[in-house]
Protein backbone atom coordinates (compact mmCIF):
# COMPACT_ATOMS: atom_id res chain seq x y z
CA UNK A 1 0.00 0.00 0.00
CA UNK A 2 2.88 2.24 1.45
CA UNK A 3 5.05 1.57 -2.54
CA UNK A 4 1.75 2.37 -4.40
CA UNK A 5 0.91 5.57 -3.01
CA UNK A 6 4.67 6.57 -3.27
CA UNK A 7 4.49 5.63 -6.54
CA UNK A 8 1.39 7.93 -7.27
CA UNK A 9 2.90 10.42 -5.57
CA UNK A 10 5.86 10.74 -7.25
CA UNK A 11 4.09 10.30 -11.01
CA UNK A 12 1.90 13.20 -9.85
CA UNK A 13 5.21 15.12 -9.33
CA UNK A 14 6.46 14.51 -12.04
CA UNK A 15 3.74 15.07 -14.32
CA UNK A 16 3.58 18.59 -12.45
CA UNK A 17 6.88 18.98 -13.11
CA UNK A 18 6.84 18.22 -16.57
CA UNK A 19 3.92 20.62 -17.52
CA UNK A 20 6.00 23.34 -15.55
CA UNK A 21 8.82 22.73 -17.77
CA UNK A 22 7.00 22.94 -21.35
CA UNK A 23 5.50 26.32 -19.94
CA UNK A 24 8.62 27.77 -19.04
CA UNK A 25 10.35 26.77 -22.29
CA UNK A 26 6.76 28.03 -24.01
CA UNK A 27 7.27 30.91 -21.97
CA UNK A 28 11.11 31.40 -23.07
CA UNK A 29 10.10 31.22 -26.52
CA UNK A 30 7.34 34.11 -25.93
CA UNK A 31 4.55 31.56 -27.91
CA UNK A 32 3.00 30.81 -24.26
CA UNK A 33 -0.02 33.17 -25.61
CA UNK A 34 -3.08 31.30 -26.99
CA UNK A 35 -3.78 32.51 -30.35
CA UNK A 36 -6.96 34.21 -31.97
CA UNK A 37 -7.76 31.69 -33.91
CA UNK A 38 -7.51 28.26 -33.26
CA UNK A 39 -6.71 25.30 -35.44
CA UNK A 40 -7.90 22.17 -35.28
CA UNK A 41 -7.06 19.26 -36.73
CA UNK A 42 -3.32 17.77 -37.76
CA UNK A 43 -0.97 20.08 -39.70
CA UNK A 44 2.67 19.19 -41.08
CA UNK A 45 4.17 21.39 -37.88
CA UNK A 46 1.64 19.49 -35.14
CA UNK A 47 3.05 16.31 -36.49
CA UNK A 48 6.64 16.78 -36.81
CA UNK A 49 6.23 17.95 -32.95
CA UNK A 50 4.16 15.14 -32.62
CA UNK A 51 7.36 12.37 -34.09
CA UNK A 52 10.11 14.57 -32.29
CA UNK A 53 7.81 14.84 -28.56
CA UNK A 54 7.31 10.32 -29.58
CA UNK A 55 10.97 9.93 -29.87
CA UNK A 56 11.96 11.70 -27.23
CA UNK A 57 9.65 10.02 -24.85
CA UNK A 58 11.21 6.94 -26.45
CA UNK A 59 14.48 8.06 -25.49
CA UNK A 60 13.19 8.56 -21.72
CA UNK A 61 11.75 5.17 -21.82
CA UNK A 62 15.01 3.42 -23.17
CA UNK A 63 17.24 5.45 -20.94
CA UNK A 64 15.14 4.46 -17.51
CA UNK A 65 15.18 1.10 -18.86
CA UNK A 66 18.62 0.87 -19.47
CA UNK A 67 19.42 2.71 -15.69
CA UNK A 68 16.93 0.22 -14.21
CA UNK A 69 18.58 -2.84 -15.56
CA UNK A 70 22.12 -1.49 -15.20
CA UNK A 71 21.81 -2.53 -11.67
CA UNK A 72 20.15 -6.06 -11.90
CA UNK A 73 23.32 -6.90 -14.70
CA UNK A 74 27.05 -6.01 -15.64
CA UNK A 75 28.41 -5.63 -18.85
CA UNK A 76 25.93 -6.64 -21.01
CA UNK A 77 25.39 -5.54 -24.81
CA UNK A 78 21.57 -4.63 -24.89
CA UNK A 79 22.91 -1.86 -22.07
CA UNK A 80 25.15 -0.37 -24.33
CA UNK A 81 22.67 -0.67 -27.25
CA UNK A 82 19.93 1.44 -25.05
CA UNK A 83 22.12 3.90 -23.83
CA UNK A 84 23.16 5.03 -27.78
CA UNK A 85 19.46 5.07 -28.50
CA UNK A 86 18.86 7.28 -25.62
CA UNK A 87 21.14 9.64 -26.58
CA UNK A 88 20.62 9.31 -30.12
CA UNK A 89 17.11 10.01 -29.96
CA UNK A 90 17.03 12.52 -27.00
CA UNK A 91 19.46 14.73 -29.15
CA UNK A 92 17.09 14.35 -32.35
CA UNK A 93 13.85 15.40 -30.09
CA UNK A 94 15.75 18.51 -28.75
CA UNK A 95 17.24 19.71 -32.28
CA UNK A 96 13.75 19.01 -33.68
CA UNK A 97 11.55 20.40 -31.00
CA UNK A 98 13.67 23.51 -30.31
CA UNK A 99 13.76 24.10 -34.33
CA UNK A 100 9.79 23.69 -34.09
CA UNK A 101 9.58 25.82 -31.20
CA UNK A 102 12.03 28.78 -32.48
CA UNK A 103 10.12 28.34 -36.21
CA UNK A 104 6.32 29.06 -34.61
CA UNK A 105 4.87 32.36 -35.14
CA UNK A 106 1.90 31.72 -32.59
CA UNK A 107 1.19 30.23 -29.35
CA UNK A 108 -0.94 27.21 -28.48
CA UNK A 109 -3.59 26.47 -30.89
CA UNK A 110 -2.44 28.28 -34.07
CA UNK A 111 -1.65 25.05 -35.87
CA UNK A 112 2.18 25.61 -34.93
CA UNK A 113 3.04 22.29 -32.69
CA UNK A 114 4.68 24.72 -30.31
CA UNK A 115 3.47 22.45 -27.24
CA UNK A 116 4.71 19.27 -29.08
CA UNK A 117 7.98 21.13 -29.90
CA UNK A 118 8.24 22.14 -26.02
CA UNK A 119 7.49 18.72 -24.89
CA UNK A 120 9.91 16.86 -27.50
CA UNK A 121 12.84 19.56 -26.25
CA UNK A 122 12.03 18.94 -22.61
CA UNK A 123 11.66 14.90 -23.05
CA UNK A 124 14.55 15.32 -25.16
CA UNK A 125 17.05 16.33 -22.32
CA UNK A 126 15.83 14.11 -20.21
CA UNK A 127 16.49 11.21 -22.42
CA UNK A 128 20.04 12.77 -22.91
CA UNK A 129 20.28 13.67 -19.18
CA UNK A 130 19.27 9.93 -18.69
CA UNK A 131 21.68 8.63 -21.15
CA UNK A 132 24.77 10.04 -20.17
CA UNK A 133 23.96 9.08 -16.23
CA UNK A 134 23.97 5.35 -17.94
CA UNK A 135 27.24 6.00 -19.94
CA UNK A 136 28.81 7.43 -17.07
CA UNK A 137 27.96 4.43 -15.10
CA UNK A 138 29.31 2.23 -17.51
CA UNK A 139 32.53 3.44 -17.27
CA UNK A 140 33.00 3.79 -13.88
CA UNK A 141 31.73 0.05 -13.95
CA UNK A 142 34.25 -0.47 -16.51
CA UNK A 143 36.79 1.62 -14.76
CA UNK A 144 36.11 -0.36 -11.63
CA UNK A 145 36.76 -3.86 -13.04
CA UNK A 146 39.71 -3.03 -14.12
CA UNK A 147 41.50 -1.76 -10.78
Amino acid sequence: MRRTFATLLAAAAAAILFGGLVYGVLVAAHVSEPGAVTVYGLTARRLWASIAALLGLLGVIVGGLALTRRAARLETAPDRLAIAVALVAGLIAIINGGLNVIVATGGPGTGNGVVGGAAALVLGLTALMLGGIGLARRRRTAMEQTT
